[in-house]
């Protein structure tokens, strides 16, 4: 895949098909999207396109008035986006200017001078331009005059409701991870760094590793504990998290533990992923270290029971 960060460099691609957005989560919707595009790019003899912007418009717009957290960072949706065929992704870095150009001015100078546009795939609800005022309509009209093609894409349902990553962040701030997992076609992740914690853990027999999250727009999912698959070097391993302020051990703050089943290994400052597969329970106060334990050894059963039944892989 062909990644053009700006639009300054980019020379016009040879019958493109294109679709925009911010595609956050790259979810089971998204994937028609590109599906489309993939295909219709094939049918055209030409080369497949997704535009989309960072950092994401809500930040810009609204910087000091906003709670956007993203199911992905930019490095996850380029490789979900490899993974999806794509051959040229351009990443236009969203501004109070590019905001303010109206849906025709967008058109003309982006979508038909700068990337040469064939055909424009969207979604059923897509708007763009100034205060969003571009529609299907709106484009419909003016894809005449510019001379490229347009295909929409109707809405994409799982149990009746309608697909978008608005709804599966508000799955995860809920803990219902597997309705997230099913929208996403995928379960949810999460990466960053292991650092010392106070290693309360390793005393009742189940050390955790602490994580430090790459990135401070990253959502993370509601206070409690989870059953989760762990990625360190490229091996998977089981494992429970917990998030929130531990409130059995006093004064520890909040934070995201992870006790990784069968491993013994030193991994302070590596990286690690953490692959949500569902929730076991809110968190709780226990009365002291060994009525924790008790519940420990409860919640690895749970965990490893819901691992073993995970929707995916």
């Amino acid at each position: 895949m062909k990644i053009f960060r700006g639009l300054d460099n980019i020379q016009k691609i040879q019958n493109a098909v294109v679709t925009q957005g911010t595609f956050d989560g790259v979810h089971l919707a998204h994937k028609i999207i590109l599906s489309k595009v993939r295909q219709l790019a094939i049918e055209q003899n030409g080369e497949s396109v997704l535009m989309t912007f960072e950092p994401h418009p809500r930040m810009v717009l609204k910087p000091d008035n906003h709670d956007l957290k993203l199911l992905t960072t930019l490095d996850e949706k380029i490789e979900l986006l490899q993974n999806e065929g794509i051959q040229n992704l351009i990443v236009i870095p969203f501004t109070i200017e590019l905001s303010q150009l109206h849906s025709q001015e967008f058109i003309k100078q982006i979508i038909v001078d700068k990337i040469g546009t064939k055909t424009l795939v969207i979604g059923y609800d897509h708007r763009f331009g100034k205060n969003r005022e571009g529609s299907f309509e709106h484009l419909k009209n003016f894809s005449e005059d510019y001379g490229f093609e347009l295909e929409e894409v109707s809405e994409q349902v799982v149990d009746e409701i309608a697909i978008s990553s608005t709804k599966i962040r508000n799955a995860l701030n809920a803990g219902k991870i597997t309705t997230a997992s099913k929208y996403l076609g995928r379960n949810y992740s999460i990466s960053g760094s292991v650092i010392k914690g106070r290693q309360l853990g390793r005393t009742i027999g189940y050390p955790t590793a602490n994580m430090l999250v790459n990135s401070e727009h990253k959502l993370i999912p509601c206070d409690g504990v989870y059953a989760v698959k762990v990625i360190v070097q490229n091996k998977t391993f089981g494992g429970m998290l917990n998030i929130g302020n531990n409130p059995t051990v006093e004064g520890k703050g909040r934070s995201i533990e992870v006790n990784i089943f069968d491993f013994s290994e030193d991994i302070y400052n590596q990286s690690i992923s953490i692959v949500f597969v569902n929730k076991l329970r809110g968190e709780e106060k226990f009365n002291g270290l060994n009525a924790l334990q008790t519940q420990l050894e409860k919640d690895k059963l749970l965990a490893i029971e819901a691992i073993k039944n995970s929707l995916f892989n």
